[in-house]
């Protein structure tokens, strides 16, 4: 119960996914990728380690000439936790399926060089990769073993998920801390590499069971229609990483209006005073402080298209100040204070899309300014490839000068390519599917058999060869 797919597939997968992190975060410098192999042995195997230039602009592959962790591996049992030996970071990551932060190397806990030697290494992120058990266990007779922990315990036996690689990215010093930015884009391309694996794996199962179409067409196509399912139902990520890469652009822009017009963030502005208002109310309870405090913090790290980001303040911060002014007994010049503060972080949301504000940016020709505002303000409900097109070709234009339009548009040309191999591999197996279910065999068969099987075999497979 593991990804198992060739060794050079897996890492080109995993040096895809290595390259996307070190040119999209600037200050990661190093990054490595670990195989989970199946339990109950859970050996843990370095696939590929690369190493990105001072200038940023190439990535050099390669494994350390010696390692625990190069292959064959280490088997669970040897990198565990035990009460006689260093705790490991990567016995955390598989065993809890949580990542490890290593934002202070001076005092990390799990750092094997620094309990041993008293070396401390460099600051890093370890992140998981999990797949549904559901989707790995294709024996549904014979169900994986599972080892256990030091204290007797088995791992994994309340989780629907199972740990298949564990990415290991360095950072600059002083440039990643627990919960930031980098450590969140990480999580979201793991899961990614974790799709994408198991596209590989679904390829070759697919071509297993083509292998078989002749002799039983029908027990084959349920096999094909299972495991595609699983992997069409995981399109949903593809829409949630475009509208992220769109709100990090909508930031870009913002940024780019306050700087040339010598004005401060009005959103950060009013949740700081916000929180100085609180500051001065001394009958909140801790926990309506710490609650308040915690989700004007975490607004801050959103980056919503206005009228949503209108709603996230009205339903998570506007009504607990609400709440606040019902239990505590709070003066009208404070509360005529917070509601001015909350209309101006309000209206800090349309910031970037004001008519007089764009107009005084004339580093763009009007209608290209125009089009540019309203694809990265407009809310979209689905994907929209048309649309997409329209903000790659912009992104490509010399006139629109943002930093890290470069990377951006490369994100969002992979994943409008994604998908839509994903959408034509939605339709060919719906095709299949309705074909052998109505029992229209000869068609099935013609399209598998004769001149068209090459064809369908490649809008079967089209979307595993892709990397994210």
């Amino acid at each position: 119960m593991s990804i198992t797919i060739e060794q050079k597939t897996l890492e080109k997968a995993c040096k895809g996914m290595i390259e996307t992190i070190l040119f999209c975060l600037p200050h990661a410098f190093k990054g490595t990728i670990y195989r989970i192999g199946a339990p109950p042995e859970l050996r843990a195997t370095r696939v590929t380690s690369g190493f990105i230039d001072e200038k940023r602009g190439a990535i050099s592959w390669g494994l350390p000439e010696e390692s625990e962790y190069n292959a064959p591996g280490r088997p669970w049992l040897q990198y565990r936790d035990q009460s006689d030996r260093p705790l490991e970071a990567m016995a955390w990551c598989v065993e809890r399926q949580k990542s490890w932060t290593a934002e202070d190397p001076l005092s990390d806990a799990r750092s094997v060089r620094l309990q041993v030697e008293g070396v401390w290494e460099d600051y890093h992120h370890m992140e998981p990769v999990l797949v549904r058990k559901a989707d790995l266990n294709q024996n549904i007779y014979s169900l994986p073993e599972y080892p256990g922990n030091a204290k007797g315990g088995i791992i994994w036996a309340d989780s629907e998920y199972a740990v298949v690689a564990v990415i290991k990215i360095h950072f600059h010093p002083r440039t990643i801390r627990i919960g930031g930015r980098e450590t969140k884009v990480i999580k979201k391309l793991s899961r990614a590499l974790g799709t994408e694996l198991l596209s590989y794996q679904f390829r070759q199962n697919s071509m297993e069971a083509m292998q078989q179409l002749a002799s039983d067409r029908l027990k084959a196509c349920n096999i094909l229609a299972d495991s595609l399912r699983n992997a069409i139902t995981k399109t949903g990520l593809i829409f949630s990483l475009v509208k992220q890469e769109i709100g990090f652009l909508r930031e870009q822009w913002e940024e780019l209006l306050l700087q040339q017009r010598h004005e401060k963030n009005g959103k950060h502005q009013a949740v700081r005073e916000l929180n100085e208002i609180l500051d001065t109310m001394v009958d909140v309870s801790e926990p309506q402080r710490s609650d308040l405090t915690n989700v004007q913090k975490q607004f801050l790290e959103l980056s919503l298209p206005p009228e949503i980001g209108e709603n996230w303040v009205s339903m998570q911060i506007e009504e607990r100040w609400g709440r606040i002014f019902q239990e505590t007994s709070v003066d009208e010049e404070r509360k005529g204070r917070v509601a001015e503060t909350l209309k101006r972080l309000k209206e800090s949301l349309r910031y970037g899309r004001e008519p007089a504000i764009i107009e005084s940016y004339d580093k763009l020709p009007e209608p290209l300014k125009e089009e540019w505002v309203e694809l990265i303000y407009k809310q979209h409900e689905r994907f929209d490839g048309r649309t997409l097109d329209r903000l790659i070709d912009i992104l490509n234009d010399p006139a629109l000068d943002i930093p890290s339009k470069d990377r951006s548009r490369k994100i969002l040309t992979q994943l409008k390519a994604l998908a839509e191999t994903m959408s034509n591999l939605e339709r060919n197996t719906n095709f299949l599917l309705r074909q052998v279910l109505n029992g229209k065999d000869g068609g099935v068969v013609a399209d598998l058999q004769g001149a068209g099987k090459e064809k369908a075999r490649s809008a079967f497979c089209s979307a595993a060869v892709l990397t994210l």
